[in-house]
């Protein structure tokens, strides 16, 4: 997807300059870069400084003195508790450093603009009523987008939007908003412990439509989102975090994206899946359905589903977003992180008349007391994608026989540390290894009502992935079914979970994660 966007930007600066000291004022306007300019800082005893986006300038060589600081501070709003204070009408911010009595002896004037045009890029997520958590460091323009979805959705759409406005953030300082919040309504937070309070009552008094709130960091804040999300308010906030990987990091704001628990697996599922007994899982339904990370003033992240990102997270793989960019043209460039790994096709394709041959990579297995010549004529028979190997360490899966596994052998222990499957038959026979071949591998399945095994199903669905790039869900299918598909995903390297209760559960087949290709 394309898109040109034409960019805005009311600064007001000529507001800001007023405040200052004349020398300093003198000395900000002579410069040519304002439109660059991100921060005045005034220090008592030290020169002032203009900083920018690339760099800093020192403004004079006069020392600040008090009469300095007191000649701004008296020319801008009153500092709240949080030690902010605005200019009426704008979107400057001006914060103090206090010393041990409380006098102030420092000063931080940042520039706030109004950019236009911004959220052009995500203006499909923005409209689709879903809640939006935008994540990001400093400075990638957080809240300037919060600021323009406020006016487009409130002015282009007519929708009842709140903004609560912790700090006066989003829509400036003073009693009468900034016009850049279009006809949107602020709520101001007369201090940030207060913020989780004004949120539920925002909805409770004004009968919004949508929600906007920046910054959320606290639990009060996190759990108020889940009550404003469970009343069928749409709700658009940021948080505190870079990446949806450090959010979830985050005991304070886990819950956001549904929370984390430890679940004791049973000693099968555990083999099954190659993993420790003691694994994580979401506890919840994320609050936020969708979260885009800013990873630039114009590269950005989308997740469209939180709840499969996470689960995906938790199982030790990278989600793979939708990156979206702005080029220097002002064209919206959409791709997918898919796009940006090429993926070589080393697997041949499967015949539909033959279920389970292919030409790629087999399922390896080691034999532990079983005949290796039994394994081999039921392989011929069936045609199934399994071949021996001698080293337990190559192995996806270990044969053995019940009385063998009982006794657990150093080799059998070592290859349960290593997480490879071990699967057990009653006896040393052809018809238990054939068996055991048709269980593995679902041929027993194969005059299923559907039409279509679950081998064959899940074939064509692992190349599909391969080739596009999206998570499929499979159909519901026992255990034993289930079990072949996750090997399938393996053989083809990809990952797999099952998901959903019995008689539905079913499994869902997701690309390759990003670490595992390089």
């Amino acid at each position: 997807m394309t898109d040109k966007t034409q960019i805005g930007v009311v600064d007001n600066l000529d507001k800001l300059f007023m405040v200052l000291p004349d020398s300093i004022r003198k000395a900000l306007e002579e410069k040519e870069n304002g439109e660059d300019l991100i921060e005045i800082v005034m220090d008592l005893g030290r020169t002032p400084e203009a900083r920018f986006s690339h760099g800093f300038a020192i403004l004079n060589d006069q020392p600040i003195e008090r009469t300095d600081i007191e000649y701004t501070v008296g020319r801008v709003g009153v500092f709240t508790r949080d030690n902010r204070a605005g200019i009426e009408r704008t979107l400057h911010r001006i914060s103090c450093i206090r010393n041990r009595m409380g006098n102030i002896v420092g000063l931080t004037l940042r520039v706030g603009r109004a950019v236009y045009g911004t959220i052009d890029i995500v203006r499909d997520i923005i409209v689709s009523r879903k809640n939006i958590l935008f994540l990001g460091p400093p400075g990638v323009g957080k809240t300037t987008k919060l600021r323009e979805v406020a006016r487009v959705l409130s002015d282009e759409f007519q929708k009842r939007v709140i903004i609560v406005d912790t700090s006066n953030e989003i829509a400036g300082d003073g009693d009468i908003a900034h016009p850049a919040i279009g006809r949107a309504r602020r709520m101001q937070v007369s201090s940030p412990e207060r913020q989780h309070d004004v949120m539920i009552e925002a909805v409770e008094n004004h009968m919004p439509q949508v929600v906007i709130v920046d910054e959320i960091g606290r639990e009060e804040e996190a759990r108020a989102c889940r009550t404003i999300a469970e009343r069928g308010v749409q709700l658009i906030a940021t948080a505190h975090g870079n990446t949806l990987k450090n959010l979830l990091l985050n005991p304070t704001l886990t819950d956001l994206v549904g929370g984390v628990q430890s679940v004791i697996l049973s000693d099968d599922e555990s083999r099954r899946r190659g993993t420790q007994k003691a694994i994580l899982e979401r506890k919840a339904i994320p609050t936020f359905d969708i979260i885009v990370e800013l990873r630039d003033r114009d590269i950005l992240a989308v997740y469209r589903n939180t709840a499969e990102a996470i689960d995906v997270l938790l199982r030790g793989y990278d989600p793979r977003p939708e990156v979206r960019k702005k080029t220097k043209e002002g064209a919206i460039e959409v791709l997918k992180e898919t796009e940006e790994v090429e993926v070589v096709d080393e697997f041949q394709q499967v015949s539909m008349d033959e279920p389970g041959r292919q030409e790629g990579r087999m399922l390896r297995v080691y034999l532990f007391a079983v005949s290796k010549n039994y394994i081999e004529r039921a392989v011929g028979q069936l045609k199934a994608p399994l071949e021996l190997t001698d080293d337990v360490n190559e192995a996806d899966i270990v044969l053995t026989l019940k009385s063998r596994y009982r006794k657990k052998t150093s080799r059998l222990r070592e290859a349960e540390n290593r997480g490879i499957p071990v699967h057990v038959i009653r006896s040393n026979t052809s018809t238990q290894v054939l068996k055991f071949v048709k269980d593995l591998f679902g041929l027993a399945d194969i005059q299923e009502k559907s039409g279509e095994t679950g081998l064959i199903e899940a074939e064509r669905t692992a190349r599909q992935v391969l080739r596009d790039g999206n998570p499929i869900e499979l159909e519901p299918r026992n255990a034993f079914v289930r079990r072949l598909q996750h090997k399938i995903a393996e053989r083809y390297n990809l990952f797999s979970q099952s998901i959903g209760d019995e008689p539905f559960r079913r499994v869902t087949i997701y690309p390759r994660s990003l670490d595992e290709e390089k």
